[in-house]
Order: structure tokens, then C-alpha cells, then sequence
């Protein structure tokens, strides 16, 4: 086992010379790959560790990287990075090593670290799933509105920003990117809004304040929520902003634009047409809508561990899937982007809030969950999850799209894009 890993790490190194790094085995000793100063110090803790991560694949990486028995001390990002690379390297390794250690072992960073999340149950009714969407949706976003607000920007803005600059402080980049959206829908005062998935509400306070919108969004978290009815409360716009508990299958209503902000990710790949079904049910004929949602340019089996911890009941479609749906359901799409690097610079603000706010984030996670070692598990899982979604839109195959719409043919639409960038 040792032996095998050693001719791992120094093909590892070969293929990637511009990150040395240092390994300590189980057993204390320490071995040094490439040349420089090392970018990150990987630690196994014992030999078992190596066994599960072999049996275990992404869920055993992922698992024992919680769990503190895989410690990495400096450049997380750069250990992800070498999952990325894994067709690319031609290993001088026995056929059982390259399949048993380098695929189950090192490219399992780059799947577990990929953003992905389960296709969705496939069995029940609609009221099963929506059941199940309130129960993943409340997983994830219900840990606490005084744990985001400490790695999230002032507007609580949990999606993509969009950098004007690259100096763009986050909470600049995420009103940019409010006005980006705001342009792409041709806002205009006195017209209905509809937020799928409106979060703490960015997107309607923007555009009420800003455009003269009436908004009504929708959430499935309870504490996203009750803390948009203390912003319009505060805010004192009760005539322009309605918020909504409910699931998007239970929107009513015609509206003249409609948008929906990293939310598309948590429907599931077999609800894909009953959510474009509710679009073209809700948005007004000829009017626009536009999707900001994660892609993937591959159409592969969801992750495990990225299912099991961070978002239960998801799916990152192919820009292509979504595009067929749409034209199924006779929503044109007439202006599509991607905004990949945008997503990279966001998580890495992201990171930064979240490392620099650490010692403030256990105190909230140990009264949370009960304890300091729950809470350390946790810090340690979304240490992983953040660091590999940069990674995973920097060099995998994670994109950003906003897909802008009509539903119907609108031949009243402008005839270039000046209108999003005067």
C-alpha cells in the first residue's frame, strides 16, 4: 500500500510540476514531491483511511476528510486541482494499481468536488416530492440565518455575483449582478415580477427599490422566509413585495417578467418539465423570464457524497437538456451567458468571508448543533465543498448560465444587446 501511493504521489508530481507538495504517512514519515516551496502538506492519519477512501470512492474521501482522519494543511485548492487532470497522465503503475488507487482514490476529488447532486426521487406522487423538496431545501438553507450572514455579503446573496471589476468587493459584484438581471428582464416600473426561489428576497428588494416593480416570491425555507417578511416590514414596501412558503409548483398568478437565481439546481432532473410547465403557466405571453442556474457540460451520474451533505434531491443539467425542455414548452431563449469565472471569484470571496469569520462560525455551529466536534465536522465539510466548487469552475466542468427568455415568439424584443450594457 505504501509503495503503491509513493509511485502515485511522484506521478502525481511529474504531471503536475508547478505543484510540489509533501505527504505524512500513518506511520510519521514524510515524504517531499517536486521541487519549490510545497503549496500544501497532505496528512493520512492512518492506514485504514487509505482502505475506505479505495472502498468508498467520493463518499469515502469525503467522509474521512470530515471526519479529520485526511488533514490539508495550506493550498486546498491545489491538491483539487490535480483531480482535473487525471486523463491527461500516463502513470507508470500496474493496470490494478492505476484502477484501484488513481480512479478511486485521486479522481474522486474531481467528482466529489464537481457541485452535483442527486437526479431526485424517482418513485411517489408530486406530494411526495414536494414533501421532499421542503425537506432538502430546509436541510441546507435552515442552519441559520446567523451562519450565512457571516460568509455571505450584507444582501445575504447566495448565488453568483457578476464582477464589473476584478477589485469589485462581493457585495458590489452581487447588486452588479441585480442590475445585469434587472437590464436582461428590461425592468420597467409598475410591472409584476415572479422569484422562484427567492432566498432572502435580493433580487425583489432590488428591483422594487430600484425599478418600481411589484414582486412576489417563493422560498421553501422557513427561516429565509420569516426574514424576508422583516425586510419588507423594514424596508416599508408591504405594496410591492409578497413572499411566499410555498414550493414552485404552487405559484399562481400571471406576471409580466419572471426570474428564478440558483434555484434550478435543486429541482431534479425528472421535474425539469413540470417546473417549465409551472414558467409557462405564470409568466404572461411575450413576456421574459430569465434562469440563472449551474451547468455541467457532462451528462453524468450525480455525486454521493455531494447528495448525502450538501444539497439532498438535486441535479446540475447540460445547458443542452434545459434548452430542449424549453423549446418543448415554447419558452424562446434569445440571450444565453456563462458566467463561469464570475462563479470561481464568488466562491473564493466566499471562502475568504468564511476562513476570516471562522472562530464566529464555530461559536454559531456548536449552539446550533449541539456540540464542538459536530460543529467542527461541519466547518470541515463545507471548507471541502467550497473549495472544490471554485475548483470546479475554474478547471472542471461546472458552468454558470443566465438563460433569457420569452414565452412565445416576441418579436418586440431589441434588436442588439446595447439595452444590457447602456
Amino acid at each position: 500500500m505504501r509503495s503503491a501511493l509513493d509511485n502515485l504521489f511522484k506521478s502525481l508530481s511529474l504531471n503536475f510540476p508547478s505543484i510540489p507538495f509533501e505527504v505524512e504517512f500513518w506511520d510519521g514519515t514524510k515524504e517531499k514531491y517536486g521541487a519549490g516551496l510545497k503549496k500544501f502538506k497532505l496528512i493520512i492519519k492512518n492506514k485504514g483511511v487509505i482502505k475506505r477512501i479505495l472502498g468508498g470512492g467520493s463518499m469515502g474521501f469525503g467522509e474521512e476528510f470530515m471526519r479529520g482522519n485526511i488533514l490539508i494543511e495550506g493550498n486546498l485548492q491545489e491538491l483539487i486541482k490535480m483531480g482535473y487532470g487525471q486523463s491527461h497522465i500516463n502513470f507508470q503503475l500496474s493496470l490494478k494499481e492505476k484502477l484501484k488507487i488513481f480512479y478511486n482514490y485521486i479522481s474522486s476529488l474531481g467528482t466529489v468536488l464537481n457541485y452535483r447532486a442527486s437526479e431526485g426521487s424517482e418513485d411517489g406522487d408530486e406530494s411526495e416530492a414536494l414533501i421532499d423538496s421542503k425537506r432538502n431545501i430546509s436541510y441546507h438553507y435552515d442552519v441559520g440565518n446567523d451562519f450565512y450572514s457571516l460568509w455571505l455579503d450584507p444582501t445575504l446573496t447566495y448565488s453568483c455575483a457578476y464582477f464589473k471589476k476584478e477589485d469589485d468587493s462581493l457585495e458590489r459584484a452581487q447588486l452588479n449582478k441585480y442590475e445585469h438581471i434587472s437590464k436582461k428582464l428590461q425592468l420597467k416600473q409598475g410591472e409584476t415580477l415572479v422569484d422562484i426561489g427567492c432566498g432572502w428576497g435580493g433580487m425583489m428588494f432590488y428591483a422594487a427599490e430600484n425599478y418600481g416593480v411589484k414582486c412576489e416570491g417563493y422560498t421553501l425555507s422557513r427561516k429565509q422566509h420569516d426574514r424576508v417578511i422583516e425586510e419588507i416590514k423594514k424596508r416599508k414596501l408591504a405594496d410591492s413585495l409578497k413572499v411566499y412558503l410555498k414550493d414552485y409548483r404552487e405559484a399562481e398568478g400571471k406576471f409580466d417578467k419572471f426570474v428564478s437565481i440558483g434555484m434550478f439546481e435543486h429541482v431534479g432532473k425528472k421535474f425539469h418539465p413540470v417546473f417549465f410547465d409551472v414558467v409557462k403557466k405564470i409568466l404572461k405571453p411575450e413576456g421574459i423570464g430569465l434562469l440563472q442556474t449551474i451547468g455541467s457540460l457532462e451528462d453524468k451520474p450525480s455525486d454521493p457524497w455531494i447528495t448525502k451533505y450538501i444539497f439532498p434531491g438535486g441535479f446540475i443539467p447540460t445547458l443542452q437538456l434545459i434548452c430542449r425542455i424549453m423549446n418543448q414548452k415554447d419558452l424562446v431563449f434569445f440571450d444565453i451567458e456563462d458566467l463561469r469565472i464570475h462563479y470561481n471569484m464568488t466562491l473564493d470571496k466566499w471562502i475568504e468571508g468564511f476562513e476570516g469569520n471562522i472562530d464566529k462560525i464555530r461559536k454559531v455551529l456548536i449552539k446550533s448543533l449541539g456540540s464542538r466536534e459536530k460543529a467542527e465536522e461541519f466547518v470541515r465539510m463545507w471548507r471541502l465543498y467550497l473549495n472544490g466548487s471554485s475548483v470546479s469552475f475554474k478547471a472542471g466542468n461546472n458552468r454558470l448560465y443566465q438563460i433569457t427568455f420569452s414565452n412565445g415568439l416576441n418579436n418586440r424584443l431589441p434588436l442588439t444587446r446595447n439595452y444590457i450594457y447602456s
